[in-house]
């Protein structure tokens, strides 16, 4: 049995909903990064199995474009702080509680976290803590800063945008590992993470296996189709040809 971890005392424990996951096997982590077209197909699986939870890039710009992650989401809600940001800097006490999610993260989860805008739900020593604690990367429906940072120990984040200004006195953590709304999807704790080039598709929990069978059938009759393309079949052929 797993020694349960010591909580960082960051959020009050009422406002953690889970502190362990429901884990998807590694064995369909595995298949599941060997889609050639990850985001895309997985996108295209939902669409026939009517699910909602693509989102383009051009919402959640990639900070590194050539990676790629599938992880389990661990979750972070911020909502915007009472006070002013100088009455809570004399104050001297921060209510940002993202580390707790990283303390209970397994390696390879994704940081899933609905934000603000403009101020920063992730800054530089934290995306470096949520590195080193084996995260694989970050989806902010919000601002980032300090993106040197994060590039410098390769840890990819999807979010708006950038900002110099801080989240410290501006945000309040007010839940961990609960529900969460990201570009108007909902994703739970434990919810599958697909983010690539082309944006990112959260999966719910229960339908990840039903996804991931359509989704191998769709990138095997992709693999087909480029095959045929590279040997030069004729366009007639291939507009015949039933691949997906």
């Amino acid at each position: 049995m797993l020694t349960p971890k010591k909580l960082t005392g960051r959020v009050p424990p009422e406002r953690i909903r889970q502190l362990t996951l429901n884990r998807l096997g590694s064995d369909v982590l595995q298949r599941l990064s060997q889609l050639e077209d990850l985001t895309g197909n997985l996108s295209d699986a939902m669409d026939l199995l009517g699910l909602v939870g693509a989102i383009p890039a051009s919402e959640l710009p990639p900070t590194l474009p050539g990676k790629r992650l599938v992880g389990q989401a661990v979750t972070v809600r911020n909502v915007e702080r009472t006070g002013s940001p100088h009455q809570n800097a004399q104050s001297g006490i921060g209510k940002m509680g993202e580390h707790e999610a990283y303390n209970l993260a397994e390696k390879g989860d994704v940081v899933v976290i609905e934000g603000l805008i403009g101020a920063s739900n992730m800054g530089g020593q934290s995306a470096t803590l949520a590195a080193r604690s084996g995260c694989a990367g970050a989806v902010i429906d919000g601002s980032f800063r300090d993106p040197e940072a994060s590039r410098a120990c390769d840890f990819p984040i999807w979010a708006r945008g950038v900002t110099p200004i801080t989240g410290k006195w501006r945000l309040e953590t007010v839940e961990i590992n609960g529900c969460v709304r990201i570009c108007g999807v909902s994703v739970w704790a434990g919810d599958l993470v697909a983010a690539d080039a082309a944006g990112i598709v959260f999966i719910p929990r229960d339908k990840v296996e039903a996804v991931l069978h359509e989704a191998e059938r769709i990138d095997g009759g992709d693999r087909q189709q480029k095959l045929d393309i590279s040997n030069g079949i004729d366009l007639a052929t291939l507009a015949a040809k039933k691949y997906k």
